[in-house]
């Protein structure tokens, strides 16, 4: 009888030893799962890989993203199929393990038209994972291991500038423009602007504005904007305030601006200081000089004008072709005639 024991023993471990081989499950040791990187901007390529740290015979491997901000692009390490918020990629080795995969991943592109900061997420799971000859099978990944990512566009700092034209003169508020802007500003959901300057010995600047309700603020003073703070952010941000500068006295004076995060401590975003000379008096400009103008009873001397050279008089006249002498002749050839017969008629 013991004899018999003995052998239904034997033959129940060798049993449970052979169909373990076929039926026995357990975790992985060790998945994990990274990105090639943590921020992505418009039109860039992610790739998400899930190390196995073991050959794996088989594997389906479900890789869930947000279609709102990425697009699917590949897959390496099975056959893929996108339903288009989920890549499920199938691997398994038809030739009996001599050919199992310790790794898998999947590429994606973020999306163009991004204009904002997006913290997102991979969620992964997996099911039929196996050992390479299939001896071993695991345990499902049903919880889903999650990967962590931001995609945001490419930001360009704030720029602060502080406009007007002509002359500063003292105690005369000058009209100026305070301009914030960005092609493409981070965003930020509570700022505040915040002013300093730096004076000539004994005298005081102001940088006035007026708000929705009608109450002047001095920005050096108090800052500018809700106490809380404002958002500012976007594609092509161009934030202007009318501000009214009021300087005491004549000197040169640095006005610095700030634009500050009200959730971070107001730490500052973007700084910019401003040299600003002030004048004691406007600068007088010169009346034009007018050439005077001539007396009504002041004799007005004719302009000379460029008339032709004439020609030198003659000392001596000119030969006209006839003289007295030819005037004469004729006078005296008739009265010689005359004479003539008057002696012939006495004679006769």
């Amino acid at each position: 009888m013991k004899k018999i024991v003995n052998i239904m023993v034997a033959f129940l471990v060798l049993f449970l030893f052979t169909f373990s081989m076929n039926v026995y499950a357990a975790p992985l040791p060790s998945v994990e799962v990274t990105t090639n990187k943590e921020t992505v901007h418009p039109n860039e390529e992610i790739t998400v890989t899930v190390n196995f740290n073991q050959d794996l015979g088989s594997y389906t491997v479900d890789v869930a993203y947000d279609n709102q901000l990425l697009e699917y692009v590949s897959a390496e390490g099975g056959t893929p199929n996108d339903n288009g918020t989920r890549v499920r990629v199938l691997f398994y080795d038809d030739t009996g393990g001599t050919n199992p995969r310790t790794s898998m991943s999947v590429t994606f592109r973020a999306k163009q038209d991004i204009v904002t900061s997006n913290p997102t997420n991979f969620s992964i799971t997996a099911e039929g994972l196996s050992n390479a000859d299939a001896s071993v099978s695991y345990d499902d990944i049903a919880v889903p291991i999650v990967k962590d990512i931001t995609i945001e566009p490419v930001y360009e700092d704030y720029k602060i500038e502080l406009n007007y034209s002509g002359n500063v003169i003292q105690n005369e508020e000058k009209e100026m423009k305070l301009v914030i802007s960005s092609a493409m500003g981070k965003n930020y959901a509570h700022t505040r602007i915040l002013g300093e300057a730096t004076t000539p010995d004994g005298q005081t600047a102001k940088l006035l504005a007026t708000d929705n309700q009608s109450l002047e603020h001095d920005i050096i003073q108090s800052g500018w904007g809700d106490a809380s703070g404002d958002p500012i952010g976007g594609k092509d941000v161009v934030k202007e305030l009318d501000v009214r500068g009021l300087f005491s006295g004549a000197g040169q004076y640095t006005i610095t601006l700030k634009l500050v995060d009200r959730d971070n401590s107001d730490t500052v975003i973007a700084e910019q200081s401003f040299q600003i000379q002030v004048l004691e008096t406007a600068a007088v400009t010169p009346p034009e000089e007018v050439p005077p103008t001539k007396e009504e009873n002041e004799p007005i001397t004719p302009p000379e004008t460029n008339l032709p050279e004439t020609e030198e008089t003659p000392t001596t006249l000119p030969k006209t072709g006839h003289s007295i002498y030819m005037t004469m002749l004729p006078v005296v050839a008739v009265l010689s005639i005359a004479y003539i017969m008057l002696r012939k008629k006495r004679a006769e």
